[in-house]
């Protein structure tokens, strides 16, 4: 329940600091005192997005602060789904800067507006006019046939169902588009992968290639440097190892003589053997070296191959042509495997959907059983609301698609006269019945729901006398089961029956207008409500009137 609201810098109001009791009250004033200034500033409470308009002239931030009584509500589930500290006493406060920056908070604890939003709509409900025209919203009827039905559970297994079944049918249209788009490309992906394919391309080849390009464009060069190595080191007059074969068998005769000849020998020997082994190998590469045309255009129309297909793709080498191969080749094998995907995400599809279906129909079940159940209690609150013809019924269809809120059509049929056709009660209905209609819908919900605050702006408009008696009926009823009423009115009947009575009203000094609220004292009530009976003008008559309407809720009226 609301327990106290603290608003600062918000529109009119310079400050304001008020506490609120359990079960009915009421909240009067004159039209743009500013009830409609406190009721926006405890919607910025409930989530809504905030204006730097809304702050008052001059001001560098607006705060506004509400205490909450959340005493066995049962709410401990949400503070530890969003890891906030739950205490008795919920505090919910909104910061709003000049520079348009605005902050919230949970307990002191930094939240989100969605955060706050969620648990607002758990803990109050604020009632305007404009939420008469939710009679006409399906949404609204359907939302009323699951609270009476008790459907939560089964709804939130459904919205589970439903956003899988979409899911899977947006990856299955994904994948079917792919594989249009792949069997599109599949001629063009496998003409280049057969070219590249037919080409024979080894890892390695063009490296190969080049350098075989090289030998055979110079093998005469080749050749002729190769034999000329040769017969330096291998002729019989002057050559390397014949002098060196000279060195070895001098320094070996030495050696008798002279010791340290022996190691030198060594030295010149292991160079002769060397030497002698390189002048077989060129001489072994030199035979096998030979200037083939043949073998060259063989060459060159390979590597024109490979450069022709690497200029094609726009790559610079052979293994970027191979990868291109492998990615031709993974493609095409995708293309066969759209269509595994497609009929598993089929089946999958097909499955969540007869799974949907059993939980829509489950929801259907719940929902028809509580129709039955409105339609008796709304003929039972309008009776007494000067309605004695009363007729009202819930219509249901199906639709031509399952949806997100199930397969059902609602629409709320409405007649106050004897003769009169059932039709949509927004488009019958007077708006003094509408008034009546959407308290006793309020009421009923409200009875089937832990709705710790309720507040009524003006919902009494078009309705007057016994009826407004009547109507003050219903919500001092819903203030006395452990819930917190609060209706803002206009009417002298309703203003008086509430258990505390708040008056809204402006005050000017010089340089500006400020709003403000209080609690009125046992005489202040009598004369506001005085004043709603006769106007400006106190007669003794309408003082009279006050005090009979008021009744034992006051004392002596001074």
């Amino acid at each position: 329940m609301l327990r106290s609201l603290y608003i600062q810098n918000y529109a009119l109001i310079e400050k304001l600091d008020i506490t609120f009791g359990d079960g009915f009250s009421v909240v009067t004033g004159e039209t743009g005192a500013g009830k409609s200034i406190i009721l926006g500033a405890i919607g910025l409470l409930l989530g809504q997005r905030a204006d730097i308009k809304s702050l008052r002239r001059g001001a560098s931030k607006c705060i506004i602060e509400a205490r909450f009584d959340i005493t066995g509500y049962g709410m401990n589930s949400f503070f530890e789904e969003n890891e906030l500290e739950y205490d008795d006493e919920c505090i919910l406060r909104r910061e709003i800067q000049s520079n348009g920056k605005s902050r919230a908070f949970i307990n002191d604890t930094p939240a989100s507006l969605a955060q706050m939003k969620e648990l607002g709509e758990q803990l109050i409900d604020v009632h305007s006019q404009h939420q008469n025209l939710l009679l006409n919203k399906e949404g609204f009827q359907l939302n009323v046939l699951d609270i009476l039905g008790h459907n939560q559970e089964a709804l939130e297994t459904y919205h589970r169902l439903y956003q899988h079944w979409k899911q899977l049918g947006c990856q299955l249209e994904e994948v079917v588009a792919q594989a249009e788009q792949s069997r599109a490309d599949e001629d063009y992906i496998r003409f280049q992968l057969e070219q590249l394919e037919e080409a024979g391309l080894q890892e390695g080849e063009q490296e190969l290639l080049e350098q075989e390009i090289e030998l055979l464009t110079h093998a005469e060069e080749i050749k002729a440097g190769l034999y000329r190595v040769e017969q330096i080191l291998s002729s019989d007059d002057g050559g390397l190892l014949a002098a060196l074969k000279e060195s070895l068998q001098t320094l070996l005769q030495l050696q008798k003589v002279y010791q340290p000849a022996e190691e030198l020998a060594e030295r010149v020997e292991s160079t002769y053997i060397e030497l002698k082994d390189v002048a077989q190998d060129v001489s072994g590469r030199g035979e096998g070296i030979d200037f083939n045309p043949v073998r060259l255009e063989e060459v060159n129309d390979r590597l024109n191959v490979i450069y022709s297909l690497q200029q094609k793709h726009r790559v610079q080498t052979l293994e970027e042509l191979l990868a291109l191969m492998t990615g031709f080749q993974e493609r095409l094998s995708s293309i066969t495997s759209y269509e595994d995907k497609i009929a598993e995400l089929t089946l999958q599809r097909d499955k969540v959907y007869k799974e949907l279906k059993k939980q829509s129909a489950q929801l259907t079940k719940g929902r028809q059983h509580a129709a039955r159940e409105v339609e008796k209690q709304m003929v039972a609150r309008l009776l007494p609301l000067g309605m004695p013809n009363i007729r009202f019924k819930v219509e249901m269809g199906n639709r031509k698609e399952i949806g997100p809120w199930g397969e059902d059509t609602v629409n709320f049929l409405f007649s106050a006269n004897k003769n009169g056709l059932l039709q949509p009660v927004s488009t019958v209905a007077s708006g003094g019945e509408i008034a009546r209609v959407m308290l006793s819908v309020k009421a009923m919900i409200a009875g089937a729901v832990k709705l710790p605050t309720i507040i009524f702006d003006e919902i009494d408009t078009g309705v007057s006398g016994e009826i407004a008696d009547r109507m003050a009926d219903i919500m001092q009823e819903m203030g006395d089961c452990n819930r917190q009423v609060i209706s803002i009115t206009h009417l002298p009947q309703i203003a008086s029956r509430g258990k505390a009575h708040y008056r809204v009203y402006k005050l000017d000094n010089d340089v500006e207008t400020n709003s403000h609220i209080r609690c009125l004292n046992d005489k202040e009530r009598v004369d506001e409500i005085a004043h709603m009976l006769s106007g400006a003008r106190l007669t003794e008559a309408a003082l009279s009137n006050a005090r009979t309407l008021l009744g034992d809720r006051i004392g002596n009226g001074n």
